[in-house]
């Protein structure tokens, strides 16, 4: 295998930058971007460097994502009074309305 040249380097760190920061996407795009990210890596022909930038990206996203539904968890949890509690759609039939008091 061939050492990577500075040049490879570049290109590499060039297309990384391309790439908009986690913290600024929204939890879908973050999350497509992921799970295209590891489909690229189990399929195994990633060359090591790549591989490595994908690990750093994916792990990023990761971090994101997560954050993400952390600070939606507690928004819901602010919503129902600290309590968080299964979703109820409105004429659910799973479930009878509650009475109110």
């Amino acid at each position: 295998m061939a050492p990577s040249s500075s040049a490879d380097r570049s290109e590499n760190s060039a297309s990384n930058a391309d790439l908009p920061p986690a913290n600024a996407m929204k939890f879908e795009t973050a999350l497509a971007e992921l799970e295209q990210i590891v489909r690229s890596m189990e399929g195994g022909h990633l060359p090591l460097e790549e591989s490595i930038a994908a690990y750093r990206r994916g792990s990023e996203l990761l971090k994101h994502c997560q954050q993400q539904l952390a600070d939606a968890e507690r928004k819901i949890q602010v919503l129902e009074n600290g309590a968080l509690r299964d979703f109820e759609a409105p004429g659910d039939p799973a479930k009878p309305p509650e009475e109110t008091k």
